[in-house]
């Protein structure tokens, strides 16, 4: 798994993650969440995720995404 930092969060239930291997940012979904919920979320948390590629073709999105403790 990647990880990265919430860069952005929205009120409409999705934000974007900056990953920290560098690249573009990554959308993600609240519907992406795993054992978080995203009012839990907050702009700089530190999260792990898998990438893949977006049903509407446009580009990578992040799955799987989970809070990294520490």
């Amino acid at each position: 798994m990647a990880t990265g930092t919430i860069k952005t969060l929205t009120d409409r239930g999705f934000g974007f993650i900056r990953p920290e291997e560098g690249g573009d940012d990554l959308f993600f979904h609240r519907t992406a969440l795993n054992g978080v919920s995203f009012e839990q979320l907050r702009q700089g948390d530190r999260v792990s995720y898998t990438a893949e590629a977006d049903q509407r073709g446009k580009g990578m999105r992040a799955a799987q995404v989970q809070l990294v403790e520490g």
